[in-house]
């Protein structure tokens, strides 16, 4: 079993679950990889063995059996840059707070080793967005993928903008509001969630457009096929908007089109049977609980 390890949680508490997952590795003589930065403050608070390292340039491949990410669901999204188009099977142990991809509780760290072992588990492709890599934006440094959603949004300013939409080349409508979320999915529990968007389940094929704080108030959530490339162009009172691909950030001028589709590779999610998609809604949004008491 080869395993690489990743967590932006430089916590003490963090790293007692830390170690339980490296002890039940050992135990399985697996070889482990500890992303570069993260074992360094490992090293630096604990006893450690000599690990292999590996940064978002160099030290992963497709041999790895799985990824595990220490944190919240932000973690695993910063965790697809390191990924990319490896295909490496990821896994969240989530040490945050809501966790609809970080689906595993800290105190059942070593389940994830013993539960995939087992072969207790189904692998399950996400699919992803993408601008398109002519876009020419310098601040996205080459990564142009998202795993839960592409969005723009107003600059410098109260005032909304305008995004004028369109899906194959025709004219969708122009959506005046603060923004507006091109969602995968997996994102559908995500930002576009707390913005009025439907919940998806994970492996449809489709993709869904989701205003911020619209003004046109018979603006609605709108899902579309997958294989839809989406066209944008913004204008306001600024100069320039924002375009974020999950936690990238990048300035853009007003008027400059922007191509969205669905990118080229999936992110590969390992699935516990005691982990499913369904349990985790259940879990997260209260489904099916009274709570009149």
């Amino acid at each position: 079993m080869k395993v690489a390890v990743y967590s932006q949680m430089y916590q003490e508490d963090t790293l007692q679950y830390v170690m339980e997952l490296l002890d039940e590795l050992e135990k399985e003589q697996a070889e482990i990889a500890i992303e570069k930065d993260f074992y360094e403050f490992i090293s630096a608070n604990h006893n450690t063995e000599n690990y292999a390292t590996f940064t978002d340039i160099e030290g992963l491949d497709d041999s790895f059996d799985m990824f595990v990410s220490f944190g919240g669901d932000g973690t695993i999204l910063r965790a697809t840059a390191f990924i990319q188009d490896t295909g490496i099977p990821i896994v969240g142990v989530n040490t945050g707070r809501l966790g609809f991809l970080s689906t595993f509780s800290k105190e059942e760290v070593r389940k994830v080793v013993q539960e995939f072992k087992q072969g207790a588990y189904t692998i399950v492709e996400r699919s992803l967005v993408e601008v398109d890599k002519d876009a020419d934006i310098p601040e996205l440094n080459g990564l142009h993928f998202a795993l839960n959603e592409i969005t723009v949004s107003r600059k410098d300013t109260t005032s909304m903008i305008t995004v004028e939409t369109y899906l194959n080349d025709e004219y969708l409508t122009s959506y005046w509001a603060d923004g507006l979320i091109v969602s995968t999915p997996t994102g559908s529990t995500g930002y576009s969630l707390s913005c009025g968007g439907p919940v998806i389940a994970p492996t449809a094929k489709s993709l869904i457009l989701t205003p911020i704080a619209p003004h046109n108030l018979n603006a609605r959530p709108l899902v579309i096929s997958d294989d839809t490339e989406i066209r944008l162009k913004v204008s306001g009172r600024e100069d320039n908007h924002l375009i974020s691909l999950d936690s990238r950030i990048a300035s853009v001028e007003n008027g400059k089109e922007i191509r969205i589709k669905k990118a080229g590779f999936t992110i590969k999610m390992i699935e516990y049977t005691s982990e499913s998609f369904l349990k985790t809604l259940r879990n997260k949004l209260l489904w099916g609980e009274d709570r009149r008491n």
